[in-house]
């Protein structure tokens, strides 16, 4: 169990809920006493999940014996968490046991054929540290030769911070979604592998590179986005606006990454000539 990380989490989570999300009778009048964050009180989120309020006071205090799974299942409840926080909320209470084999796992034959089957479409296959286990022609073409870098810096986060600003960039409305979604898978790979070295280390270079990584992991974002805007300015195909989807692989560990375009855009149009150069 993680006593602080789960105090911070819970805390944080608090102190986004605001009155109006919750049922009326929960919350307290607006005169009984000023509130001084927009968040619920502590009392008011220890009445919705049913414990005592000394109980969640000693959780966010970091001083409170490990939940029961009813009580986290209350806590899931009351703070409106979604399933995946639901998920890191229970790792970091212990009662999720941890993956502490940090040996890579070799790549299971149905999701090579899975990329394999793509074609032209660029793609690649990463671990929950974010690891570029495998990957297509197509995606190594748009990005770079991923076989040529060494095996530590065959890493989608220290891609994006060797390559932020030359290749790879945000347009404009998606500033930081890179940064959102990095924090919340490295997250979530914490609290499977709680005390990682490598991870650890990972973290730490993010965090120092980009201010809204560091912001979003402090706020426990654990919510991954399906769907990333980027911008690829190519050496020699040019600007291109593409969509990066991830869809996870079931039964593994493994995300699935795509680079599509909008259908009748010009970034469409450049990514078929290069499924033809591929081909």
């Amino acid at each position: 169990m993680s006593r602080r990380e789960l105090a911070d989490f819970i805390r944080r989570r608090r102190e986004a809920l605001r009155p109006e999300q919750v049922p009326r009778s929960a919350v307290h009048p607006p005169g009984r006493r000023a509130r001084r964050t927009p968040g619920l009180r502590r009392e008011e989120v220890a009445a919705l999940a049913g414990v005592s309020t000394s109980y969640y006071e000693r959780l966010e205090q970091a001083r409170a014996p490990r939940p029961s799974p009813q009580v986290l299942a209350a806590l899931g409840t009351a703070l409106r968490l979604t399933a995946a926080e639901r998920e890191h909320l229970a790792r970091l209470a212990g009662q999720v046991p941890p993956d502490q084999d940090a040996v890579q796992r070799p790549v299971p034959e149905g999701a090579r054929r899975l990329l394999d089957g793509l074609g032209t479409i660029p793609a690649y296959l990463a671990d929950e540290r974010q690891d570029i286990v495998a990957w297509n022609d197509a995606a190594a073409e748009l990005i770079t030769d991923f076989g040529l870098l060494p095996p530590d810096e065959r890493n989608a986060v220290r891609l994006a911070i060797r390559l932020s600003g030359t290749l790879c960039s945000a347009p404009a409305g998606a500033e930081g979604e890179f940064a959102r979604q990095s924090a919340a898978w490295l997250r979530a790979a914490g609290a499977r592998r709680p005390g990682e070295r490598v991870l650890a280390e990972l973290v730490n270079e993010f965090a120092a590179h980009d201010p809204d990584f560091a912001a979003s992991w402090r706020n426990h974002d654990v919510q991954p986005i399906s769907t990333l805007r980027k911008r690829l300015r190519h050496p020699r195909l040019g600007e291109l606006d593409l969509d990066c989807q991830t869809l996870l692989v079931p039964g593994t560990d493994l995300h699935l990454v795509m680079y599509t375009a909008q259908p009748g855009s010009p970034s469409a149009a450049v990514l078929a000539r290069l499924g033809v150069r591929v081909a």
